[in-house]
C-alpha cells in the first residue's frame, strides 16, 4: 500500500496485473486516500475474478418506481395505465420483498380483484405489469409455472344500429366539449382509432383530395394509410375548421383546451387553448354523451361500426384492411359473417313476394309420388329415343367393367 501527497491532495498507486495503478483520492486525507485505495484494489479484483456481488431483491413499491422510470418510450396513455396497475398492486404488494412474493400470493390477488368486480382482462393487465416488474429483476421464472392468468372472453366488439348513432350525435352535439360531436362523426366515417384522431394535424387533411393521412398509429400497417372522406366528413372538417381562424399545418385538429362558463349568462365557451399540443382526453364528454343517448358501447366500437358496413357494403378483405390498418382474425371471422348475411339478404330478395312455396312441393311431389312407374323405368332401361354413338378413340374394354 503505497499513498503519497501532490499539493494538498492525497494520491494511491499500487501494482495489479503487471500493471500500475495510479489515481487521485481527490482528499486532503490521508486516511480517506488509504480506505479509496483498498476500495479500487478490491473493485480491479471482482471485476478480473468475475465476482458479482448479490444484492438483496428490493421491496416491490421501489421496484415498481424504478421499474416505471425504465418506461421511456411510452405513449401518455400507457404511463397512466402503468402507473394505475401499480397503485393496484402496491396496496397488496408495497411492503413485500420481491423475493418473498409467491404464487399463492398473486392468486389471493387476482380473487381479491374479482371480488371487488374487476374484469379479467384489467387483472390480466395489472398482472402484466407485475411480471414485468419481476422478469427485471429475475424473480419471475421461479413462480411463473404455477400463475395462471384468468381467461378473457374474445369480444372482437359490436356495431352500433342506425337508431343508436343518431342519439349518439345527438347527444355529442349538446355536449359541453365541443370537439366531441366532430371526433365522434370522424371515428364513425373513417374507422380511425382515439389515438390516431387525437395526434391527426391539419396538414394530413387534404380538402381538395377529400381524404386524411392516418399519422403514428398502433400498428405498422395503420400508420400512413390513406382514408378517402365521405361528403358527411368533408362536411364536419370543414366546419370545425372555421372555428380555429389562425390554424397553421402543423396545429392539431383537436387541440388541448379548456371549457368552462363565462359572462353574466354562464355561457359555455372554450379557453387556454394550445394548438400544439393535442388533446388529451375526452372520455368524461364522451361518458355523459353515451349515458344521455341509452347506448351501451365503447368509443372503440365506432371503429367497429365503421368497419362494419364496411363488409355489409360487400367490400372485399383487402379494402377492409387498407382502410382499418389492421383487423385481426377474429374480426376479420366477425366481418365474413356479416358479409355472407348481406349476401343472403340479397339474394332472398330475388324470391320477391309472390312466391308459393306450395308450388315448389307440388311439383316436387309430382315426380316423387305421382310417377313411381315411370321414374323406374328410366331406373331400369334407360333414357329412351337415345343411342350411344361409336368412338374410335375409345378402345380399351376396361372402360366397360
Amino acid at each position: 500500500m503505497s499513498v503519497y501527497r501532490r499539493g494538498d491532495v492525497w494520491w494511491y498507486k499500487f501494482r495489479f496485473a503487471g500493471q500500475m495503478i495510479r489515481e487521485s483520492s481527490k482528499s486532503e486525507s490521508k486516511t480517506v486516500a488509504k480506505d479509496a485505495e483498498r476500495v479500487r484494489r478490491r473493485e480491479l479484483e471482482e471485476s478480473w475474478n468475475q465476482i458479482k456481488r448479490r444484492k438483496l431483491p428490493p421491496l416491490f413499491s421501489l421496484a415498481a418506481a424504478d421499474w416505471l422510470k425504465t418506461r421511456t418510450s411510452i405513449a401518455p396513455s400507457t404511463e397512466r395505465s402503468y402507473k394505475l396497475a401499480i397503485s393496484q398492486l402496491t396496496g397488496d404488494f408495497g411492503k413485500h420483498l420481491l423475493c418473498d412474493l409467491s404464487a399463492e400470493d398473486v392468486a389471493a390477488y387476482q380473487t381479491r380483484r374479482k371480488r371487488d368486480g374487476v374484469s379479467n382482462r384489467t387483472v390480466n393487465l395489472e398482472l402484466g405489469v407485475l411480471r414485468s416488474i419481476l422478469r427485471r429483476y429475475r424473480m419471475w421464472e421461479p413462480i411463473a409455472a404455477e400463475v395462471d392468468f384468468l381467461k378473457e372472453s374474445p369480444s372482437p366488439g359490436r356495431a352500433l344500429s342506425h337508431d343508436e348513432e343518431t342519439r349518439l350525435l345527438e347527444a355529442a352535439s349538446k355536449s359541453r366539449c365541443r370537439s366531441l360531436y366532430p371526433v365522434v362523426m370522424l371515428a364513425l366515417n373513417t374507422g380511425m382509432r382515439a389515438s390516431e384522431i387525437r395526434g391527426l394535424t391539419w396538414a394530413q387533411v387534404d380538402f381538395l383530395a377529400s381524404a386524411l393521412t392516418v399519422g403514428k398509429s398502433k400498428t405498422a400497417a395503420g400508420t400512413g394509410r390513406i382514408i378517402p372522406l365521405n361528403p358527411r366528413a368533408v362536411a364536419v372538417l370543414e366546419h370545425w375548421r372555421a372555428v380555429f381562424t389562425e390554424a397553421q399545418p402543423e396545429h392539431y385538429v383537436f387541440p388541448h383546451e379548456k371549457y368552462g362558463l363565462a359572462g353574466n349568462d354562464r355561457k359555455l365557451c372554450a379557453y387556454e387553448i394550445i394548438p400544439t399540443e393535442p388533446m388529451h382526453r375526452w372520455k368524461v364528454g364522451w361518458e355523459s354523451a353515451r349515458k344521455a343517448a341509452g347506448v351501451a358501447c365503447r368509443f372503440h366500437d365506432l371503429r367497429h361500426t365503421f368497419i362494419s358496413r364496411l363488409a355489409e357494403s360487400q367490400a372485399s378483405d383487402s379494402t377492409v384492411m387498407a382502410l382499418a390498418g389492421h383487423v385481426s382474425r377474429a374480426m376479420m371471422e366477425r366481418y365474413s359473417h356479416i358479409r355472407m348475411e348481406a349476401k343472403r339478404r340479397a339474394v332472398d330478395d330475388l324470391s320477391g313476394t309472390d312466391f308459393d312455396s306450395g308450388v315448389a312441393q307440388n311439383w316436387a311431389q309430382y315426380f316423387i309420388s305421382e310417377r313411381p312407374e315411370e321414374a323406374n323405368l328410366l331406373k331400369n332401361s334407360g333414357e329412351p329415343g337415345r343411342t350411344r354413338t361409336y368412338n374410335p378413340l375409345i378402345k380399351s374394354q376396361l372402360l366397360y367393367h
